[in-house]
């Protein structure tokens, strides 16, 4: 699905997003990273303290790590943090939300919300986020996906329902506590199997939330495309072509 801003009213959203709560580890496995080049284009230079909101099993939070920071995670499911802690023992993690972190006003330098946005109320999580920043802090939200622009992968992505595709000169919504809203892209590719891509198929949202039906034909077109019509053998290695669409506001 080709789109320019959110669609999902605020019930969907939910139930979509409760898709999540488990699985924490299949998700953290076969879920793709994130280059470096988009969290070091994120984050200010004297940046100190980041929250991850949205963190998940810590995908963006280990960057963030890496960065020298100090680190406060924040997810809705006890799941994903469990799986958060294991691999990144050296960062907080909380239980919360986005539009309700429960913790304290002024505290961060940088918020990041990878992969995570389009679960969150814009306008109200706006607010709780820019209480949490300090004056002048970033806001930099994060979404990998299928770089579309290569013909088989759009097929693949439309047979996996791969979820959402941003128009080029998308912005992000955001509340009116930040301004100055800058785009950035990353282009880089993942190495992976096509059994890889069967298991990264039952980590959408799409399929979690499916009937037994619907999954069994996802996964037997799948098959069918990636083993008979690309001729790729079982488990065979490919590179899977990526975009990495960042953007960062200052709060106002």
């Amino acid at each position: 699905m080709v789109r320019g801003g959110p669609r999902l009213d605020h019930g969907r959203r939910r139930e979509l997003g409760q898709s999540f709560q488990d699985g924490g580890r299949h998700y953290h496995r076969i879920r793709p990273g994130y280059p470096e080049e988009s969290v070091r284009w994120l984050v200010p230079t004297d940046a100190h303290d980041a929250l991850d909101v949205g963190a998940g099993t810590g995908k963006f939070t280990a960057l963030l790590l890496d960065l020298g920071l100090d680190v406060t995670a924040v997810d809705p499911s006890a799941d994903m943090l469990a799986q958060l802690k294991a691999h990144c023992p050296a960062a907080r993690a909380v239980v919360g939300t986005a539009e309700a972190t429960g913790l304290p006003a002024a505290a961060f330098d940088v918020v990041t919300v990878a992969q995570a946005w389009h679960w969150c109320d814009p306008l109200a999580a706006s607010t709780e986020l820019a209480r949490v920043l300090r004056p002048h802090g970033t806001l930099g939200l994060v979404w990998n996906q299928l770089d579309t622009s290569v013909p088989w992968v759009h097929r693949l992505s439309r047979i996996m329902h791969a979820g959402d595709v941003y128009r080029p000169g998308h912005k992000p919504v955001v509340g009116p506590e930040f301004h100055g809203v800058e785009g950035h892209v990353s282009h880089w590719q993942d190495t992976v199997t096509t059994t890889d891509l069967m298991e990264l198929t039952k980590s959408r949202s799409y399929y979690l939330r499916a009937g037994e039906a619907t999954r069994a034909k996802v996964l037997g077109n799948l098959d069918w495309y990636l083993h008979e019509h690309l001729a790729y053998a079982p488990d065979q290695q490919l590179e899977l072509p990526y975009l990495t669409l960042a953007w960062r506001a200052v709060k106002a």
